[in-house]
């Protein structure tokens, strides 16, 4: 698995009500804690589905319940068939230039 090439997937989760519920407290003491839990979750769901130091988890989304993720195809299809995920799409860049 260390030749596969790695490239950036956008992962999108499923409704979480507890996220739904943290995300209404707009404080920054809310932020903090929606920042921390989103983070956590997202760690421990990938540290469940993936073998470690195989991927590098980029960030977390707090708008959307999401993440970035530098994984290889074959772990973006494994995260794909988690009932936890809504979608995973594969980041495409613009080639330098475009406006």
């Amino acid at each position: 698995m260390g030749d596969a090439a790695k490239e950036v997937y956008y992962v999108f989760m499923n409704y979480d009500p507890h996220y739904e519920r943290l995300r209404l407290d707009r404080s920054k003491k809310g932020i903090q804690v929606l920042n921390r839990y989103l983070s956590n979750k997202h760690k421990q769901f990938l540290a469940k589905l993936l073998q470690p130091n195989t991927y590098k988890k980029k960030c977390s989304l707090a708008i959307v319940d999401g993440f970035a993720v530098e994984i290889t195809q074959e772990q973006a299809e494994a995260i794909r068939s988690a009932k936890e995920v809504r979608v995973v799409d594969k980041n495409m860049e613009l080639p330098s230039g475009a406006q």
